[in-house]
């Protein structure tokens, strides 16, 4: 009788498991710490998702030298068949929640093309005030309060205040834009579906809701161009035409969830670390501008924010000697390969100078690398100086309650006090 998946990895944690993902965040390091350790690359059943089919089975890379190999060579682990999920999706499913993501070259290249000026550092200082407001009016909304909470209160609105601002989303949106791309990063962690026998079509209304927003948006802005990202891709042209409504609403989905998730969540599990090892913070703060540079990086690699990404081989090959088939699945489990201890001096503690830190937590050299890293790094920068500027004395005041998710490392609350500044 044959091997079954599951029973190749049995000693194993596998990395998109219930008991993984319901894991403390201490635990979970140490479940990706024997997967590194094991030989070859695991063998994992893959997860049951209703309304999703099971396939054969996918493999576990972890250590940070093999997610690199598979990383730069794009065309034998391709994203085209699914990148979010490790289930196969419906037809057009990947492509409502992926955009480019979950495409290959020569179309990403193509669509990436359009906004990745907007991206770039030198345009950030054209932001650069964009982000420095909104991270003083969200720190300067909770000052006044004794309790708040990290998540909702702090990280969360920020975030999305500057996505919503750069894609031109209206008020009146922006608590539901909040709560469909946070369900879709997720991929429908079930504490945010309390009840819902099935995540996949929540998701897909989440998507549906995005892409429609975006659809009308969209129109409006084709006679009512603003300076905003979406005018940009209203207007764009690939090989001489626009690009169609269904590409608008994809790459906006992509954004509103991809410009919050890393920021988002660097930002509150980053004070919680700050939290737990106290000399650092003060450390930083009392440094603030030498330290941020390393200070973020350090941060984004020791809270990894997006903790795996789905890779399909293209033909029989081999990584890092080990054989493996065509159309085989692979997942490239970042958190792990960001607490290789062969790369990585103590890589469970923070080390706020750290360098060189070459973590993959925006996904590492080649074509998928983060669009929006420069702007992460900008907008975490930007709210830890407002928040040891105006909340010296915030202190953590209860345990940190975890997303149950497996594709993202995320809180949903972490509550906070501080002494209120007067009114």
């Amino acid at each position: 009788m044959p091997l079954t998946a599951q029973s190749q990895a049995s000693a194993l944690v596998a990395p998109t498991s219930r008991e993984f993902r319901d894991a403390p965040l201490e635990r979970r390091l140490d479940h990706l710490a024997q997967l590194r350790e094991a030989p070859g690359f695991p063998l994992f059943d893959e997860p049951s998702v209703p309304g999703l089919p099971l396939g054969v089975g996918y493999r576990a890379v972890a250590r940070h030298a093999d997610v690199i190999k598979a990383i730069r060579r794009p065309a034998a682990f391709r994203s085209g068949q699914g990148s979010l999920f490790i289930n196969d999706l419906p037809t057009g499913f990947g492509e409502l929640l992926g955009s480019i993501i979950t495409m290959d070259d020569p179309g990403h290249r193509r669509l990436r093309a359009i906004v990745a000026q907007t991206f770039t550092r030198q345009n950030l200082r054209t932001l650069r005030s964009q982000i420095d407001q909104a991270a003083a009016d969200t720190v300067n909304a909770v000052a006044t309060r004794r309790e708040f909470d990290i998540v909702t209160d702090l990280a969360a609105p920020f975030s999305l205040l500057v996505i919503a601002g750069m894609l031109g989303i209206p008020d009146s949106q922006h608590a539901r834009v909040l709560e469909a791309s946070t369900l879709i990063a997720s991929a429908g962690a079930p504490n945010l579906l309390p009840g819902e026998p099935d995540p996949v079509r929540a998701v897909l209304d989440a998507g549906t809701y995005l892409a429609n927003l975006a659809t009308d948006l969209a129109a409006f802005r084709r006679t009512h161009p603003t300076g905003d990202l979406l005018t940009t891709l209203t207007h764009a042209q690939i090989d001489g035409r626009p690009l169609a409504d269904s590409e608008i609403a994809s790459f906006f989905t992509l954004l509103t969830f991809a410009g919050q998730e890393t920021t988002r969540n660097t930002i509150s599990l980053g004070l919680w670390a700050l939290h737990t090892q106290p000399d650092a913070r003060t450390t930083w703060a009392a440094d603030f501008d030498r330290l941020a540079p390393t200070a973020v990086e350090e941060l984004i690699r020791y809270t990894s924010p997006v903790v795996l990404m789905r890779r399909t081989t293209t033909h029989d090959t081999t990584l890092a000697g080990h054989p493996l088939k065509a159309g085989e699945k692979i997942a490239l489990c970042f958190t792990a390969a960001n607490h290789d201890p062969n790369l990585f001096t103590q890589p469970d503690r923070l080390n706020l100078t750290r360098t060189p830190n070459p973590h993959l937590g925006f996904g590492g050299p080649g074509p998928h690398h983060c669009l929006g890293a420069h702007l992460a790094r900008a907008e975490i920068s930007a709210l830890f100086r407002e928040t040891f500027h105006h909340l010296p004395d915030l202190t953590i005041t209860g345990e940190p309650q975890c997303l149950q998710s497996i594709t993202v490392n995320a809180l949903t609350h972490l509550p906070a006090s501080t002494t209120p500044n007067p009114p």
